[in-house]
């Protein structure tokens, strides 16, 4: 038994110095080249129901870029749909955003998400209702509040969407999902922030008690001249208290608001040329 033993260590012995001998002046084998590096996934907070709201940030340097989906749920699901699309694409093209910080956010209200699609998490536009009734209740959440009533710029005890009478909550945020928006911009600190909604076709500056901030004017300029979409300094269809970008406007940090063309197109060619050019105005 040890002699056979013996045997099978030299063959491996021999085997081995064969092997050497015949790769010795081969090239050496080409280094694997490293794979997109993902996003950082957090979770910033829970909305009425207990879903997850979640930010997903690319990169660790460089101006701070913030983008907003979903902050009317359902109602506006397709700015919801944009958010991932350019999750998407940063995943695959992480070159595009360097010298940058991206942080995402695509559903800023799940439950309004969750009464129009009907399921958690990703979906496709075939997943959404298309009834006007269900999509209109989409826009608040659990508790029925229009959470983009819900920051601290002029916010008042009522408030109005179009014509209609809707609830801003019984004070400044006291919704878990705008507070979990203004908890994320406190640790942050962002350069600018971009509130992605449909339906008006257009990029608006935001403004609270001090007008609009000179950089949110470069911003909305910039997003608004790559991606096409009419450039509007102030809302003045209504009136409006206690929106995200006011509040933003009022603590010094630029604010823009993108409304896309109509509520089932993320019109993905545009709106990537917007997020191209803030990148590029910011990475300087």
């Amino acid at each position: 038994m040890r002699r056979l033993l013996v045997i099978v260590l030299i063959l491996m012995a021999l085997v081995g110095v064969g092997v050497w001998w015949a790769t010795k002046d081969a090239p050496a084998p080409a280094p694997v080249a490293p794979t997109a590096q993902g996003p950082e996934v957090t979770t910033i907070g829970k909305s009425v129901e207990g879903r997850s709201i979640e930010a997903y940030t690319f990169g660790q340097s460089g101006k701070h870029l913030l983008f907003v989906g979903g902050i009317h749920g359902g109602y506006e699901w397709n700015s919801v749909l944009l958010a991932y699309e350019l999750i998407d694409y940063l995943k695959a093209n992480p070159a595009v955003a360097e010298g940058v910080t991206v942080t995402i956010i695509p559903s800023a209200n799940p439950d309004g998400v969750f009464k129009v699609v009907g399921k958690e998490g990703r979906f496709s536009a075939a997943d959404a209702s298309t009834d006007a009734d269900t999509l209109a209740a989409g826009r608040f959440n659990a508790n029925e509040v229009d959470i983009n009533r819900n920051f601290a710029c002029k916010w008042q005890p009522t408030s109005t969407w179009r014509s209609k009478q809707v609830s801003p909550g019984t004070q400044a945020f006291s919704e878990p999902e705008a507070r979990a928006i203004r908890d994320f911009v406190s640790k942050s600190s962002p350069n600018a922030v971009v509130f992605w909604h449909s339906q008006a076709n257009a990029v608006y500056a935001s403004e609270c008690e001090a007008g609009v901030l000179p950089q949110t004017r470069a911003v909305m300029e910039t997003y608004a001249s790559a991606a096409g979409y009419p450039a509007i300094l102030s809302f003045d269809a209504y009136p409006i208290t206690g929106d995200a970008e006011g509040w933003l406007a009022s603590i010094g940090i630029p604010a823009i608001t993108v409304e896309l063309a109509d509520h089932t197109s993320v019109e993905w060619e545009k709106n990537l040329a917007g997020t191209k050019a803030l990148f590029a105005l910011y990475s300087k």
